[in-house]
């Protein structure tokens, strides 16, 4: 039996959003020519990307996706975005030594390649240290942060902006990418729906640009000129965490963390909820249930993190610091931004503890963040809590609902699977770092590598010890950081559509 998947079209369209990709790389080579710096890395960026996407898109003129084929450019996109976006981080990284400070970190294929994966994944691992952030072109710097806000709300959702004639397939790729099953309410037609949503990505990080900028302005953060206003605007509403500054946020003013904190927010916010704020209904995050326990989550850990600091005698700060670093942290961690005000990895072993946890929470759906997702939780939580009552009350039919829509069973399984499937190749990878750190004879404890993992797979960046907040991912082995990569990839694109790809009834059946 041949195969029954239309790859071509996959291919061809992964190819038309590979081939506007130049238009973004532009931008960094504009400024490369504007600061004198060798614009090289990324025209051959440009030139390669235009080559391959035309190409690719040559393959079909068919542009309807079904099912298996959007599933197919889901998982194609992400890894040819990241494919051409580590080009210039690989050529910067060729030539002499003293050519650049960045060919001491991410000077290999596999570092250029895990740089521009995490970048894309808005994981924001990194393996560049504080010493590459000093004498780095802001050119490059400013490619981080381009590719990760391209990669939060998903390029996936550009692509469909573009593709006007997808028709369902684009319906089916945009719920595919956003986890969000009422996209096709907001517009009567889906492009408009993708332009819109899209927009208001925009305008939010024009915002935060606009914020972050006038604090400098007014005298309040001298350090976050133009450049630093438009890069961490970039990340925060991408809830990504790449920063220009080796210390990350850190490196700022108080009032400059008080003023990323909302951004990171809004960013792990469902953006169908945020388009209703826009047109005036305040009513639609209040009513949603999946709202109120991402933002109760975010209150709880802080408190119960701020309270752990506040009465730990080794940890020195104010109130207002307190509650500040433990505010902060928990919504970069939560909502998978990766963000650092301080380094949390000197905290009190119950703090550090509580971070962890709260990796595996996540934003809401339709959002830019990562992780498992505040709504899966809340499904499997309500669903636990039933399972106990119908335990007590066997004859019992309690249909679970999310505010006054019925849940179906098969969604309930279908979480359950993710949830199960999640922790288990989290753990699985906690193994493979343990043992091939003993294998390379590389100093890595066993919360280093827990911590990293969580942090790798579910697409956060910072972990703790050596691979924490002010500190890198160039210390694991070239076969960890391998692996690190493919495991990024898995964890943007939500671990079924590689699964998927992996069946033989996906191609045959």
């Amino acid at each position: 039996m041949g195969i029954r998947v239309d790859w071509r079209s996959s291919c061809s369209l992964t190819g038309t959003v590979l081939k506007w990709l130049a238009v973004p790389l532009a931008v960094p080579l504009v400024l490369a020519v504007f600061d004198g710096d060798d614009p090289l890395a990324f025209v051959a960026a440009i030139v390669a990307t235009i080559v391959v996407g035309v190409a690719l898109e040559g393959l079909s003129d068919e542009r309807d996706l079904g099912q298996r084929e959007a599933f197919l450019m889901v998982a194609l996109t992400w890894f040819g975005v990241a494919a051409v976006g580590s080009i210039p981080f690989a050529l910067v990284g060729l030539g002499a030594p003293s050519a650049s400070a960045f060919s001491t970190s991410v000077g290999g294929l596999v570092n250029a390649v895990f740089e521009s994966t995490s970048g894309l994944t808005t994981t924001g691992a990194t393996v560049m240290s504080g010493w590459d952030f000093e004498n780095q072109s802001r050119a490059i710097l400013l490619w981080r942060q381009l590719i990760q806000w391209l990669g939060g709300l998903g390029i996936l959702i550009v692509a469909i902006g573009l593709l006007s004639n997808l028709m369902v397939g684009g319906a089916q790729l945009m719920e595919t990418e956003t986890q969000t099953r009422n996209v096709r309410k907001l517009r009567p037609h889906l492009d408009e729906t993708a332009r819109l949503i899209w927009g208001l990505y925009v305008g939010l990080t024009a915002l935060a640009a606009g914020t972050f900028y006038a604090l400098h302005l007014l005298g309040a953060a001298p350090n976050m000129d133009l450049f630093n206003a438009v890069s961490h605007a970039l990340t925060s509403v991408a809830t990504a965490g790449f920063s220009p500054e080796g210390e990350s946020v850190g490196a700022f003013e108080p009032i400059v963390q008080w003023a990323v904190m909302p951004f990171m927010i809004l960013g792990a916010t469902n953006f169908v909820l945020l388009y209703y704020v826009t047109q005036g209904d305040l009513r639609q995050p209040l009513e949603s249930e999946e709202f109120r326990f991402y933002v109760g989550v975010l209150v709880s850990l802080s408190a119960l993190i701020a309270i752990i600091l506040w009465i730990d005698p080794a940890t020195d700060g104010t109130l207002e610091q307190t509650i500040r670093h433990g505010l902060f942290n928990v919504v970069s961690l939560v909502t998978t931004t990766g963000y650092a005000s301080t380094d949390f990895g000197l905290w009190p072993s119950g703090a550090t503890y509580l971070l962890f946890f709260s990796m595996f929470i996540g934003g809401m759906a339709g959002s830019t963040t990562c992780s498992i997702k505040s709504l899966r939780w809340l499904v499997t939580l309500k669903a636990f809590r039933r399972n106990l009552f119908t335990s007590i009350h066997p004859e019992a039919v309690r249909p679970l609902r999310l505010g006054n829509t019925v849940v179906d069973e098969e969604t309930i399984r279908d979480i359950y699977a993710y949830v199960l499937l999640a922790i288990v190749i989290f753990f699985l990878l906690t193994v493979f770092v343990v043992v091939d750190a003993a294998r390379a004879s590389t100093a890595v404890t066993e919360f280093e590598a827990i911590g990293a993992s969580a942090s790798i797979f579910l697409n956060i960046g910072p972990a703790f010890g050596q691979f924490g907040p002010m500190d890198n991912y160039a210390g694991f082995p070239t076969t960890t950081r391998t692996v690190m990569i493919v495991m990024m990839w898995i964890g943007r694109i939500e671990i079924i559509p590689v699964l998927v790809l992996l069946t033989p009834a996906f191609w045959k059946s």
